[in-house]
């Protein structure tokens, strides 16, 4: 089996972003027809091999009349993740323990991504419930990593990563709990941006919780694709407690005060890959270089002490979706069939129930203290997306223990949890590569509110290291 999978053809999307491709439409170089024939003979050609695509909506697809017309990416096809609800279809969210009924209405997200005039041609894989960092479950099997099938795409976004990275369209859905964006773009060399609290609308059935952790947004292959994402998505909806972005279009003028993370926080028993550690060095040359000034800073937080409350939490999201099925899913969960991460996190909870109130209140503590403590002295926060290389398939197979898929998950996605608990934007942005030739992604943070900050950012930093594709391969 060829180990690099890649959908990218001399079509009519050739190796256009979402920006070309509509913007060629515009133009009536192409029509949608052509471009959305071109991505449904892509998605043919390698989902065999990368397996990310749950659902088929080709026929509804073929319904052009149905697109926002005036939509910035009108005609642009796309690829919606299967926790997200689309009308008259099922949402399965990953998993083979309950029986998903037909979706009445689209979800508020989906209908403000689809007011940017995106054409979804079906629902993308994700593990279950969204809980692990890789997608390899019995009900739909394994999704591969275009740039090396023997390799995870990341979590939990994992189907929307491939589809975008091996080029079967150039942006799809995503959504964070806890790196679910950010982690899969670092994965597969991909912008994933983890907007500000409540700058989209959420995922359906997040909106009511203590803390909302749980962020919408997309995966792109460009930053100006994000930028344009996020610009024609506020026109649909803005949170006016929130500054507007804008149709971020060039890069930052002024120079940033950046703190880099030099060490993982302390207690952490694990470790920084060599080629990661090296390309967060390349980074900060990189930045010094543009002007900007960069200073080393050991990691200010326990880690092991936030794992412990946040697994508290992850547990109560666990707990309450399994054992309260037909109210939270409108289906009973049958428990014997849940993976044994799933009712290893409800059995957190439940055995630390008590506990719940505490953690809550010490995340919100930790992180926006850390930030604040921060914010006096730098302007964005820089760290690696993951602490490893992509790993191999296996590596957070579900049957693992649950304590050994933490432990794991911890390590590996150390970094980014942080910025779900405090409601600040991260991004993650293919600055690097391992030696054998997997992206590594950089993240950056910014104080709420300043997603904008990050995208000027990126814009630079895109201009002044282009992004490597499978296209360019």
């Amino acid at each position: 089996m060829e180990k690099r999978v890649s959908a990218f053809s001399n079509d009519a999307m050739g190796n256009m972003d979402a920006t070309g491709i509509a913007e060629a439409i515009k133009r009536k170089d192409i029509s949608v027809e052509e471009v959305t024939e071109a991505a449904i003979s892509r998605a043919e050609k390698v989902n065999g091999a990368l397996n990310a695509i749950v659902l088929k909506t080709y026929e509804e697809a073929r319904q052009y009349d149905k697109l926002a017309k005036d939509g910035v990416f009108y005609g642009v096809p796309s690829f919606i993740k299967d926790n997200e609800d689309i009308r008259g279809y099922p949402t399965q969210k990953g998993t083979g323990s309950f029986t998903a009924k037909p979706s009445k209405i689209h979800g508020k997200y989906i209908q403000q991504f689809l007011s940017t005039g995106l054409n979804y041609l079906g629902k993308s894989s994700l593990p279950e419930f969204g809980f692990i960092c890789s997608t390899e479950n019995e009900r739909w099997g394994i999704t591969r990593n275009p740039w090396h099938t023997d390799h995870t795409t990341g979590g939990s976004s994992s189907g929307s990563a491939a589809l975008v990275a091996s080029g079967v369209v150039p942006i799809a859905t995503a959504n964070d709990g806890a790196g679910s964006t950010r982690l899969p773009a670092s994965c597969c060399g991909l912008v994933g941006l983890k907007p500000s609290r409540n700058r989209l609308y959420p995922m359906g059935g997040t909106e009511s919780l203590p803390i909302q952790i749980v962020y919408s947004g997309v995966l792109t292959r460009s930053v100006r694709d994000t930028a344009a994402f996020y610009g024609a998505a506020e026109q649909y909806y803005h949170n006016r407690k929130l500054p507007k972005i804008g149709h971020v279009q060039t890069p930052l003028k002024r120079r940033l005060r950046i703190v880099f993370f030099e060490n993982l926080p302390e207690g952490e028993q694990g470790h920084m890959d060599e080629d990661v550690w090296r390309v967060q060095l390349e980074t900060v040359r990189l930045l010094e270089s543009l002007g900007h000034k960069v200073e080393m800073m050991k990691v200010p937080i326990k880690i092991e002490e936030v794992t412990l409350h946040y697994l508290t939490y992850y547990g109560f999201l666990s707990y309450m979706t399994t054992k309260f099925g037909r109210m939270v899913l409108g289906s009973k969960v049958d428990r014997m069939l849940l993976e044994p991460f799933t009712v290893g996190l409800a059995n957190i909870f439940r055995k630390n129930k008590l506990r719940l109130p505490k953690s809550l209140r010490t995340l919100a503590n930790v992180a926006t203290q850390t930030e604040k403590d921060i914010e006096k002295d730098f302007d964005v926060i820089m760290s690696c997306t993951t602490t490893k290389v992509t790993p191999k398939i296996g590596y957070f197979s579900p049957s693992l223990s649950f304590e050994e898929i933490s432990a794991r998950a911890s390590d590996f996605a150390t970094f980014l949890p942080l910025f779900n608990i405090s409601g600040s934007p991260a991004i993650s942005l293919p600055l690097g590569e391992a030696e054998n030739g997997l992206p590594v992604g950089v993240q950056f943070a910014a104080p709420f509110g300043q997603d904008a900050l990050l995208l000027e950012l990126a814009l630079e930093l895109e201009e002044a290291k282009p992004f490597k594709g499978l296209y360019s391969e």
